[in-house]
């Protein structure tokens, strides 16, 4: 019988090879991410090594270490798609036992530009404190280690979640992804001007807890053997070698399992089927009744199950929480930052009906006057202000709160209200004038042809939305700068308030007739995805 581990080495290196062979654009996508990942990893690289010698060099070499098993862990859930070999269920039929199909899985996953990413990396830390022919013994071992417990770790994680990540719910993750990149690059950001003005010595007291975690405690044993502590040294490659046979055990009970047991992540329980589907229970109760209801509904439902909108959504909430309060911690912000939170969920007003995609034209033919088409407007912007609204005054409050000023709460509020009536005056029309379709696969948010339309629908109904908020800002520019002045400026509230109400009242109205008239052109531009 053909050796199983070189077997799916095989498989894993011919999907490798007939992805690449798909188009062009492809291999040529594969080919510059291979540059810039081996790149960047040749850069760390060098920085290791320039840390030789550093009296914090092996607290960056074991936190970095435990960033990278982080990675490993938590990738695959947001990347579900990326490797064929991560769903152990195809291979099912065949007749391989959970143990060599282990070893061949994890000699698979060492095939990519991921764990040679890796492994460059990994040969930093260990480098940068590795002293002596015990150190760099060491070294080679704990770099191997290291990297193997990454790969099984991964591996482990997907398995025991391969029935969620093969689900369209499970799929859903990947919109988590934004999110945890908007607030990872802040946090980094903010780490990094810690650092910057304290020194790595900051990093000391986590790093004597982080390097007796695996898989960096192996590269805390090349430091501890460079420093002539072998017993420490065993000690810590130990931990880092249980660590691997727990993962690779814990991998081959959930394959096991996986092998014989049927799936039943789509059974329904007896009498659950229709249970929450009446309109009348749950939240629905809370809308009004009639159209505008029935508007809202719809669209709160593609908030929540549409993959596209949902992605829309995550990365707004966080961008527009994420500048605000992290300016605020960092010293550099300013209230008038809250203001971010209406702006960025506001841009959800534009394009309203691209979200729909094809199924527009059964909106279409319910719409056949100016009130039709006031109503459906209505209905969506009322949607959108129940999760805006209170998400603006939260943010607006919060970092209010850590700013400490408080007396300009009100003025900051009412400009917020200002600014998204303005957003979704402006967003209603757009939706009309220049609406485009949104593909329903892949990574694309515009049509092939469309990009133009986007550009002006968004950067255009911006600018419109400022030019707008432009008697609200002069009024509060106006009263902090006169004498007296911010004695009235509580009054901004009420005003940014009434203002916002009106603006979006009448672009509702002004776009209802445009849409009414053009419906078979915006289902023709929303349906070319």
């Amino acid at each position: 019988m053909t050796d199983v581990t070189s077997t799916v080495v095989r498989l894993k290196l011919s999907l490798l090879r007939n992805g690449l062979r798909q188009s062009g654009g492809r291999r040529a996508a594969f080919v510059a991410s291979a540059v810039v990942a081996l790149l960047f990893a040749a850069l760390q690289l060098l920085g290791l090594v320039l840390l030789r010698g550093h009296a914090h060099a092996d607290a960056v070499a074991v936190l970095a270490t435990a960033v990278l098993a982080l990675g490993w862990a938590f990738m695959p859930l947001f990347f579900p798609s990326g490797d064929e070999t991560l769903d152990p269920t195809r291979l099912v039929l065949l007749p391989l036992r959970p143990v060599p199909l282990v070893r061949a899985l994890l000699a698979a996953s060492l095939v990519g530009i991921g764990p040679l990413f890796t492994l460059v990396l990994l040969a930093g830390c260990a480098v940068s404190v590795a002293h002596g022919a015990a150190g760099y013994g060491v070294a080679v071992v704990g770099v191997v280690l290291a990297l193997l417990v990454c790969v099984a770790l991964a591996r482990s994680v997907a398995a025991a979640n391969v029935r969620l990540l093969t689900s369209r719910k499970g799929r859903d993750l990947a919109v988590l992804s934004g999110l945890v990149i908007a607030v990872g690059a802040q946090l980094v950001n903010f780490g990094a001007r810690s650092l910057g003005s304290a020194g790595l010595g900051e990093l000391a007291p986590v790093a004597d807890v982080v390097r007796w975690l695996p898989p960096a405690s192996a590269i805390g044993a090349v430091n501890s053997a460079s420093e002539g502590a072998y017993g420490r040294a065993v000690l810590q490659l130990a931990l880092s070698a249980a660590a691997l046979a727990l993962l690779v055990g814990a991998w081959a009970r959930t394959l096991t399992r996986l092998m014989t047991a049927p799936d039943g992540s789509t059974l329904q329980e007896p009498g659950s089927a229709g249970r929450g589907a009446s309109s009348g229970g749950g939240p629905g109760r809370l809308l009004p009744s009639g159209r505008t209801g029935t508007v809202m509904a719809r669209s709160l439902r593609y908030v929540w199950r549409d993959p596209k909108t949902k992605a829309a959504w995550v990365t707004s909430l966080a961008i527009g929480l994420i500048v605000p309060v992290f300016n605020a911690l960092q010293g550099t912000g300013s209230i008038y930052f809250a203001c971010f939170a209406a702006g960025m969920l506001g841009i959800q007003m534009y394009n309203q009906f691209g979200q729909d995609t094809s199924a527009f034209w059964m909106v279409a033919m319910t719409i056949s006057s100016p009130r039709d088409a006031y109503v459906e407007l209505r209905g969506r912007a009322l949607a959108l202000l129940m999760i805006t609204l209170p998400y603006a005054i939260l943010v607006t409050v919060l970092t209010t709160a850590m700013l400490g000023d408080w007396p300009r709460l009100p003025e900051v509020l009412g400009l917020s209200f200002a600014l998204l009536g303005a957003m979704l005056a402006t967003g209603a029309w757009t939706s009309a004038r220049f609406p485009y379709s949104i593909p329903q696969e892949g990574h694309r948010n515009v049509a092939a042809g469309q990009t133009g339309l986007a550009w002006i629908a968004i950067f255009g109904g911006m600018v419109s939305a400022a030019l707008l908020c432009a008697p609200v800002i002069a009024l509060t520019i106006a009263l902090n700068v006169s004498a007296g002045g911010e004695e009235w400026t509580w009054a901004l509230l009420p005003v940014g308030a009434a203002y916002g109400a009106t603006i979006t009242w009448a672009g509702l109205r002004g776009a209802a007739p445009r849409t009414a008239a053009y419906l078979p052109e915006i289902l023709t531009a929303v349906s070319k995805g």
